[in-house]
């Protein structure tokens, strides 16, 4: 046949360990066509032979009806010779030369699989690690690509004869499923005391139920570490796990078993169901509903649920059988996450009475991501389990960089070519425990992604220990990158965007260019070169590291600035000692252990600490958090304070005097809490666009891209979005990475790897 001709296909994306090869087969087969198809450590590799129209119509059908984890990045043909093969097939994964092949998330359980879990006539019933190639562990699993199963913690299993079946069946929904297994030759399931010893049980599950229902707190080990369990409606268990964990206030994540029992104590708009029932199943912040059953205890000063549903069969088989659980990490305060047997029965030894573990190795711990609402579509605020390592696209290609992230919330990001990896959430950099985090990641990120970066991107704070660990790297060029700089060019990149963009950087800390702390920034710039055109007005911050946990420090300092030394006491909301408060007055007219800032985050301290929210935090962002929480839904309609903003040289100054006299006033006459928290968010969004307005007028008109973990505000965010929208501004925003320093890495590796490109 003069038509016949043979094509060689290779495909990149997520398209390893997600059903591939078998839809690979299936369209050939359809088709008639000849050849075989298989892994290599680029990505997936198919000759295909027959007549050029159906060949066509194969090439044109591989980017159609994907599987449901596959996503396609490129796909390049190129001719080959005809060799008269028959029959397609698919062949054992080879070695290539580089490596492009992209390792899918972890994802929850598909629908199929929960069919035959609670399906009393299927041999998986009940079985807790039930999967298929459409669902369960990828990332977490995953020791080196290609993505076979010698290559996962898998290979701890050998499959029983049914399974293998299913395995080498291309028709089977458990084709070349890595993970695959029953409970005839799979992970099992026992139950442990606090101490780590062995219980004698005939169903660890069911006995692990009964504990929970009677109140004791459970070690669950899941997907990417260990949760710690109570039951939600039980006050006195939440109570006893807050004083366990040293977790005084900050809200416990929950589960429920399904949408239906969700809405029995939260709101969700149609954008939140998505959010909640898409495959990556993270957190999502639900407004609460009053009067249910949910103990008050687990989420305290917060009209929000952080709310996830069931991802591993596991969690579905507990959940059934209660209204909600407790699901917070399993570690103490400042520790990353447990996810290694021996190791979590040790950190977590006096606040669990009970560990459900398994035998299924967990090779990368991966905690939970977080998700909320914000302007009609998702923001990330923590990007972990089901978006890692999912790549983000970069403006270009550059030299291989390795950006370490900051000290807060940290994410170290790898780049190949033109793709960025994050990795999943590490946490506060402020022990050593943290850091040997750290650098597992970056081993784990190396080794699949088979990168040696040639450039080490990290903070400019000289004392981060994110920054000394760029020491470890001796043999590679060190780029320091300014905070809010990595800020602007991180929301930058997400969007595709290489052009000048003026970036307001909201946040709570972040080492500037002059040596003072930064945090309401103005920055006019790109990749390689950024100005700072305007900024909040500096003042003392009393105390330094002090002031970020005690905001009445920052109440203090707003009113010096404000009133001088004739401070209106008779309105304060806090108690403060005479000697105290003499002593704070000193420091601060002395500049003692007082360093200049201009941080957003600290100003919502002042204010939230002036109108009696909070004078005390016990975890970051509390009090900004609480003030944000006290607005009501006619806040748009509660007018606004004053700020001022005036002109030094160059720059744009945004004065908060105004608004601390007008926000006395109201104190005096008893004005509520949430009007006063509506007039100064309502008061700052309009100090914000009219320095942009004014940028604009004096630098010409740009995009502005709003980032920094101040933009997590929903009200201030949206408020902000409108509002320069009416003025004709394009606004750029966070959706794929956290505006936090959860997406700090990816703008400092942009920075680098642009600024040294060869």
């Amino acid at each position: 046949m003069t038509d016949v001709i043979r094509k060689h296909i290779r495909v990149e994306g997520i398209v390893q360990g997600v059903g591939f090869r078998p839809f690979v087969y299936r369209i050939a087969t359809q088709w008639s066509l000849s050849g075989v198809v298989f892994n290599d450590s680029q990505g997936v590799q198919i000759e295909v032979e027959g007549p050029a129209g159906d060949v066509a119509r194969f090439i044109g059908s591989l980017q159609g009806e994907l599987p449901p984890l596959a996503a396609i990045s490129r796909v390049e043909c190129s001719d080959g010779p005809v060799t008269g093969q028959s029959g397609f097939s698919i062949i054992e994964s080879r070695t290539a030369s580089g490596r492009s092949a992209q390792i899918a998330p972890d994802s929850h359980v598909c629908s199929d699989c929960l069919v035959e879990l609670f399906d009393p006539g299927n041999r998986r019933y009940h079985y807790p690690f039930i999967n298929c190639t459409n669902c369960g562990p990828r990332y977490s699993i995953v020791a080196d690509i290609p993505y076979d199963r010698p290559l996962t913690t898998m290979v701890d299993f050998p499959m029983c004869a049914d399974c293998e079946i299913e395995y080498r069946d291309p028709f089977s929904r458990r084709f070349h499923a890595q993970p695959n297994a029953c409970a005839e030759c799979g992970p099992q399931l026992s139950l442990c005391d606090g101490q780590g010893e062995s219980i004698r049980c005939n169903n660890p599950l069911q006995e692990t139920v009964t504990r929970l229902k009677k109140g004791q707190i459970i070690a669950v080990k899941g997907l990417g570490g260990y949760h710690l369990a109570v039951d939600a409606t039980n006050n006195a268990a939440v109570e006893r796990l807050r004083q366990r964990k040293h977790r005084d206030e900050k809200p416990f994540a929950l589960m429920a078993f399904n949408l239906e029992q969700v809405r029995t104590f939260a709101r969700i708009t149609t954008l939140e169901e998505r959010m909640l029932s898409g495959i990556e199943r993270p957190i999502v912040l639900l407004e609460k509903l009053p009067g249910s059953c949910i103990a008050s205890l687990v989420a305290p000063g917060n009209r929000y649920y952080g709310v996830m549903l069931p991802y591993t069969p596991l969690h579905h088989l507990l959940l059934k059988q209660f209204s909600a659980l407790v699901m917070t990490s399993g570690n103490r305060t400042d520790e990353p996450i447990a996810f290694e047997d021996g190791d979590a029965t040790c950190r977590l030894d006096g606040i669990a009475d009970g560990f459900l573990v398994h035998d299924r190795r967990i090779h990368v711990r991966t905690d939970d991501s977080i998700v909320r609402s914000m302007g009609g579509e998702p923001l990330l605020l923590r990007r972990s389990r089901g978006y890692v390592p999912r790549g983000v696209i970069l403006p270009g290609t550059h030299l291989p960089v390795l950006a370490l992230g900051a000290e807060l919330k940290n994410v170290i990001c790898l780049t190949r070519g033109e793709r960025a990896y994050l990795s999943h959430h590490i946490g506060d950099m402020n022990n050593q425990d943290v850091v040997d985090s750290q650098r597992q990641a970056i081993d784990h990120l190396q080794s699949i992604l088979e990168v040696e970066p040639q450039l080490v991107a990290h903070d400019m704070h000289p004392d981060y220990l994110s920054t000394r660990q760029a020491e470890a790297f001796a043999e590679l060029k060190k780029v320091p990158v300014q905070h809010h700089h990595a800020h602007l060019a991180s929301c930058m990149a997400e969007n595709g965007v290489n052009v000048t963009v003026l970036g307001v950087i909201f946040d709570g800390t972040g080492y500037g260019s002059d040596g003072h702390i930064w945090g309401g920034e103005f920055l006019l710039g790109d990749y390689r070169n950024v100005k700072r055109v305007g900024h909040l007005d500096y003042l003392p911050m009393p105390g330094g590291d002090a002031a970020t946990k005690e905001p009445w420090r920052m109440a203090i300092s707003y009113l010096v600035q404000t009133f001088g030394a004739d401070l209106p006491e008779d309105v304060l909301s806090f108690d403060v000692k005479p000697a105290e408060l003499k002593l704070l007055k000193q420091m601060i007219a002395r500049q003692l252990n007082s360093p200049l800032t201009s941080s957003g985050g600290r100003l919502f301290d002042a204010v939230a600490a002036l109108v009696g929210i909070r004078d005390r935090v016990s975890y970051e962002g509390q009090a900004a958090l609480e003030l944000e929480m006290a607005l009501e839904e006619d806040a748009g309609n509660c007018g606004s304070y004053p700020f001022s903003v005036r002109s030094e040289g160059e720059m744009l100054l945004i004065d908060s005097r105004p608004m601390i006299r007008q926000l006395i006033k109201d104190l005096a006459k008893r004005v509520s809490c949430s009007q006063i928290s509506a007039q100064f968010h309502n008061g700052l969004t309009q100090a914000i666009v009219e320095v942009c307005e004014r940028v604009r007028i004096e630098h010409g008109n740009f995009p502005v891209a709003l980032s920094g973990g101040v933009f997590q505000n929903r009200y201030l965010t949206e408020r902000t979005i409108e509002q320069l929208s009416e003025k004709a501004f394009e606004v750029l925003v966070h959706r794929q990475v956290p505006p936090n320093d959860g997406g700090l890495a990816l703008g400092q590796a942009v920075i680098a790897g642009l600024q040294h490109d060869a």
